[in-house]
């Protein structure tokens, strides 16, 4: 396929240069990072979305997104699909899928999971919402970029599934950081403790998988002075999100909200900006000294 490809940060480069290497034809632009290997440098957005058959899309925000597809859309060729993999308010995601497919668009929210590291590894999973013709076009492209993409409904169903899964996400990454911190203090051994939670009732994915503690459990960044696979700024991003779409729909989402609070607090008032969202565990552990 001939591809473009708008946003080349530390998400996007690795998405286009797997599709690159799998022989696409992939045009990429941003403002400020350069191409990777294999990706053909545009001068501008409209550049790198003419004659795109699928114009992928990795952008901060909502409000770039918006400005960004007002740009694009007009310059794409009927039929061509607009992707975008960014992780943006729900509303967003459906005014813009909206304004596509007025100007004989296809259209699709692809948020993804799997940080940095999936997208290097090409291993992501893609929520996706939008048609069936258009996840049908481009799921070749998902198989490339990741293992897995669920065709999660129509528009911004992708984006209402990846802020349920940040939500629960970073509610029990605090949880098992305090824990830990707890199991420190009540005497109890970290490595020990992993071994009776993450085989009973407690078994979560950030202990399991991404255990918050160094030393315990499968290599995770807290075995690399917590340095982001996941930033906090990040997920406050995301639990931020999750608390807007709740009062859109007068959702109850206590513990959603306190998870946010609490990486409010950590990012904008503390040390958490630019470490991983397990991170938390060293400020629970430090509380009390001194």
């Amino acid at each position: 396929m001939k591809i473009g490809f708008i946003g080349l940060g530390n998400m996007g480069a690795p998405m286009a240069a797997n599709l690159a290497r799998a022989g696409h034809t992939v045009t990429g632009f941003d403002l400020n990072a350069p191409c990777p290997e294999g990706v053909r440098q545009a001068a501008s957005a409209a550049e790198a979305v003419s004659g795109g058959e699928v114009v992928i899309t990795m952008l901060p925000n909502g409000a770039i997104l918006r400005e960004v597809a007002s740009e694009i859309i007009p310059l794409m060729e009927a039929g061509a699909v607009l992707c975008d993999c960014s992780t943006v308010d729900v509303e967003s995601a459906r005014a813009v899928a909206e304004r596509a497919q007025a100007a004989g668009l296809g259209a699709l929210d692809a948020p993804v999971s799997g940080g940095v590291g999936g997208a290097s590894a090409g291993t992501l999973t893609f929520m996706v919402g939008g048609s069936d013709a258009a996840f049908t076009t481009v799921q070749p492209l998902f198989d490339i970029m990741g293992q897995k993409a669920v065709h999660c409904g129509g528009p911004g169903a992708g984006q209402a599934a990846k802020i349920c899964n940040n939500m629960i996400l970073g509610a029990t990454m605090a949880v098992t950081c305090e824990a830990f911190a707890l199991a420190d203090k009540l005497g109890l051994d970290r490595a020990r403790m992993f071994d009776v939670v993450s085989t009973s009732s407690g078994y979560s994915w950030s202990m399991n998988a991404y255990c918050p503690a160094p030393g315990v459990g499968p290599h995770s960044p807290a075995d690399n002075d917590y340095k982001p696979g996941f930033a906090a700024e990040l997920m406050l991003k995301d639990l931020a999100l999750s608390q807007q779409a709740a009062a859109a729909v007068d959702a109850d989402t206590p513990m959603g909200a306190q998870a946010m609070a609490l990486y409010a607090t950590f990012v904008e008032e503390e040390d958490g900006r630019g470490r991983d969202f397990s991170a938390l565990l060293p400020r629970f552990t430090a509380r009390g000294r001194g």
